[in-house]
């Protein structure tokens, strides 16, 4: 795929995502496939004309959306971004792209926390996309990690995904460090409340940027957890997540499933 053609998929998307600020419908009737059109949120309804039925709503109750960061995989791009409608929240979106029109669309959004226990923010740090040459390793090396320490096939290698305790976290109770880590997770542990992921759905890498669309179980509510990480001389350095818990079946209002 050439840099011009992964542009012009990120523009696309960026546009469908704007459109739910300005109202405008033309980005989402130039770039969603009228017909084929998948929606994975399970509290929308499912096709394009939804999507717009929706806009006019969206506009008059103030929706801001502000995109912090883009990758771009294949015919896929993942967005994070904050809204603010109801209050400042912190989504990743993901869309399929066939012959250059929005065919699918995941999403996953939680309440913004202002500061994390080490003052970082929830969407702060790096966005310039580095080792664009390593994204395949990468893409392998954290779908390792996922699978072996959070789903927990091989939780013994966990110091070795890390240099030492450096780490930067922006998950909105979880300190620095591999220590920050181990210390959220003992007090989850002491809490009796269950954090388990089972299955990764979707990984979504570019260059030192890889995203993962994960389901699992959170406090005893089926959740899905959405996890960006940054890497960095082969070990993960920095940590971005948003975690929703998935609907159960009499609220949902179309029948896709959520991952």
């Amino acid at each position: 795929m050439t840099f011009n053609h992964q542009n012009e998929l990120v523009l696309k998307a960026t546009a469908v995502l704007e459109s739910l600020e300005s109202g405008n419908p033309e980005a989402i009737t130039a770039y969603v496939h009228p017909d084929k059109y998948i929606q994975h949120n399970q509290a929308l309804l499912d096709g394009r004309e939804a999507m717009l039925g929706a806009l006019e709503h969206l506009k008059k109750v103030g929706t801001k959306v502000s995109i912090k960061r883009t990758l771009v995989d294949g015919d896929y791009v993942a967005l994070h971004s904050v809204y603010d409608f109801h209050g400042p929240k912190v989504a990743f979106d993901i869309f399929r792209f066939e012959n250059g029109l929005i065919v699918e669309h995941w999403d996953n959004l939680q309440e913004m926390a202002d500061k994390t226990p080490s003052n970082h923010t929830m969407i702060d740090g790096p966005v310039t996309i580095k080792d664009i040459d390593k994204t395949d390793a990468n893409k392998t090396y954290v779908k390792s990690f996922v699978e072996n320490i959070l789903v927990g096939k091989n939780p013994s290698l966990r110091a070795s995904y890390f240099d030492g305790d450096n780490y930067i976290q922006h998950s909105p109770h979880i300190a620095d460090g591999l220590s920050g880590l181990d210390a959220a997770l003992q007090a989850l542990k002491e809490k009796n409340i269950e954090f388990q992921y089972t299955h990764v759905h979707q990984v979504i890498g570019q260059g030192d940027f890889v995203l993962t669309a994960s389901e699992g179980l959170f406090d005893g509510q089926p959740t899905a957890f959405y996890d960006l990480f940054r890497v960095e001389n082969g070990k993960i350095a920095e940590h971005w997540d948003v975690i929703e818990a998935i609907l159960p079946a009499e609220k949902r209002k179309n029948s896709n499933s959520r991952f």
